[in-house]
């Protein structure tokens, strides 16, 4: 068994959820914030057997999308970057992390 932490930009959350329950896959959703952007993101962990993890990130990889966005540069630079213009950043896609699992329960 594996636990898949997959964490999706709150624009995409949607579209990767039904992706995955197209596809059969049970997740539990939890609201997380990005550290750089401070953004809203959210973190799906998706217990499955070993074979489905590829299936899993294909669909993490199919329903969450890059974009470029602009950000007030002292958000990239911090306070003391001097004047605050627009920097463009990419977001989007998916952070995902794949971990062994010993044991897992439904009760």
């Amino acid at each position: 068994m594996k636990l898949v932490y997959a964490i999706v930009n709150n624009d995409d959350t949607y579209a990767v959820n039904k992706g995955l329950l197209k596809s059969g896959i049970r997740a539990t959703k939890l609201s997380s914030t990005g550290g750089f952007l401070m953004s809203g993101n959210t973190t799906f962990l998706i217990c499955c057997a070993d074979e489905q993890v590829d299936l899993v990130i294909d669909v993490c990889k199919q329903y969450s999308k890059k974009r470029k966005q602009f950000v007030p540069s002292s958000t990239v630079l911090g306070p003391e970057g001097g004047a605050s213009y627009p920097v463009e950043v990419s977001i989007g896609g998916a952070t995902i992390f794949v971990t062994d699992i010993e044991r897992f329960e439904k009760v």
